[in-house]
C-alpha cells in the first residue's frame, strides 16, 4: 500500500495495523493479534471524505451555477443517462419523488412528463428557472421547484419526514458532510431512495488521463464511501452502473494544456507530492501531441449549446456513475 490510498477508498489508517499473527496450528487469539485493526471495519468513512472534499473542492457556489445554467440543457426528453436512471428507479404508477439537486431538470422533468409529483429543489435560482422555462413551453404541471441547498434546514423549506415514495439525487452530492446526506434523503423517502456517485471518472476528472501521467491513485473513487457509510448505518444499498461519455474541445494545444493542468491540480493536489505533480506536467505536452487530434465536428453544438471547438481528445472520457439505491 501506498500514502495516497486514501484517494482509491481505503483509509491511511491501515498503514499502522498491525500484522495479524498466526502459528500453523491456528493459535487462538492473543493480546498481540488484537491489535489489528481492519481498515474496512473500523475507518471513519464519513470523516475521511469530509478531509477529501476540502482539500479536492472549494464550496460550491449559487452564482456560478446561474451563469452556467444558460448553457445547460433542459428538456422534458430524457436523454440516455435520465432514462436508465429512471428505470432503475423502478418507480410505480402514482408514487411521489423528491429530487435533491435538480440542476434544470434531467430527471425531474421526465417523471413529470409521466405524471409523477416532483418536489425538484436546486441551490441556483438560474438552474431553476431553466426548468421552469421547459415546464411551462410543454405543459408540465406536476413538478414543484424549490430552492434549497443540502445544507439548509428543509424542515423549515416544508421538505418533511416520509414526504415522498421516493427520494434522487442524480449527479448532484458534493457535500462536505456525505453521511448527513444520505441520511437526510432516507428520511424524507417512505420507500426508496436513487443516488448517482462516479466510481473514478467525473466530469471534472479523466481517470485515464490520470493514469497514463502517473497519477492512477489520485482517482476519488467517491461511491465507495457511499457504499461504506450506508453499510454502517445497517442499510442495505445495491449498486448498479451506468455509463456515459463526452468529448471535450479545445481552440488550442495551449489550452488543452491548461485545462488538464488544471484537472491535476483539482484531483491530484490532495494526495501527492509536488513532485509527482511537476513530473505530470512534464509529461502532459508529449501526451497532448499523441492525443489531441482535428476535431470533425468543428461548429457543430454540444450538448451544452455551444459551438466545438478546433480540437478534441482523441478518445472519449468514459463516466462510470454507480447507482445506488436503497430500501426502507
Amino acid at each position: 500500500m501506498t500514502e495516497n490510498n486514501t484517494a482509491n477508498g481505503f483509509t491511511n489508517d491501515f498503514r499502522s495495523a498491525q500484522p495479524l499473527h498466526v502459528s500453523a496450528a491456528c493459535a487462538s487469539p492473543t493480546e498481540e493479534n488484537l491489535a489489528f485493526a481492519p481498515a474496512l471495519s473500523t475507518a471513519d468513512w464519513n470523516a475521511e471524505w469530509q478531509q477529501m472534499q476540502n482539500a479536492r473542492n472549494r464550496p460550491d457556489n449559487s452564482a456560478e451555477w446561474d451563469a452556467r445554467a444558460l448553457n445547460f440543457p433542459a428538456d422534458a426528453q430524457a436523454g440516455p443517462y435520465a432514462r436508465r436512471f429512471i428505470e432503475l428507479m423502478g418507480i410505480r404508477p402514482g408514487e411521489t419523488v423528491f429530487d435533491m439537486g435538480c440542476g434544470t431538470g434531467s430527471i425531474a422533468l421526465p417523471l413529470g412528463e409521466l405524471g409523477h409529483k416532483v418536489v425538484a429543489a436546486d441551490f441556483s435560482q438560474g438552474m431553476l428557472d431553466r426548468m421552469q422555462t421547459v415546464m411551462e413551453s410543454q405543459g408540465i404541471r406536476t413538478v414543484f421547484p424549490k430552492l434549497m441547498s443540502w445544507d439548509e434546514d428543509w424542515a423549515a423549506k416544508g421538505v418533511r419526514t416520509g414526504m415522498v415514495d421516493i427520494c434522487v439525487a442524480s449527479r448532484s452530492i458534493a457535500t462536505h458532510d456525505l453521511r448527513d446526506s444520505l441520511l437526510r434523503l432516507t428520511d424524507i423517502a417512505r420507500r426508496r431512495v436513487c443516488i448517482t456517485l462516479p466510481t473514478g471518472s467525473s466530469p471534472r476528472t479523466d481517470e485515464r488521463i490520470l493514469s497514463e501521467l502517473g497519477l492512477s491513485d489520485a482517482v476519488f473513487r467517491q461511491h465507495l464511501y457511499a457504499i461504506c457509510i450506508l453499510a454502517n448505518e445497517r442499510l442495505l444499498p445495491r449498486v448498479d452502473y451506468i455509463q456515459s461519455q463526452r468529448y471535450e474541445t479545445f481552440a488550442s494545444h495551449e489550452e488543452a494544456a491548461e485545462s488538464l493542468q488544471r484537472m491535476i491540480d483539482n484531483a491530484a493536489g490532495a494526495v501527492t507530492t509536488e513532485a509527482q505533480r511537476q513530473s505530470a506536467y512534464a509529461r502532459l505536452h508529449a501526451w497532448l501531441n499523441d492525443n489531441l487530434v482535428a476535431n470533425d465536428q468543428v461548429g457543430s453544438l454540444d450538448k451544452h449549446g455551444l459551438p466545438q471547438k478546433a480540437l478534441r481528445l482523441r478518445n472519449p472520457r468514459i463516466i462510470t456513475w454507480a447507482f445506488i439505491s436503497w430500501d426502507k
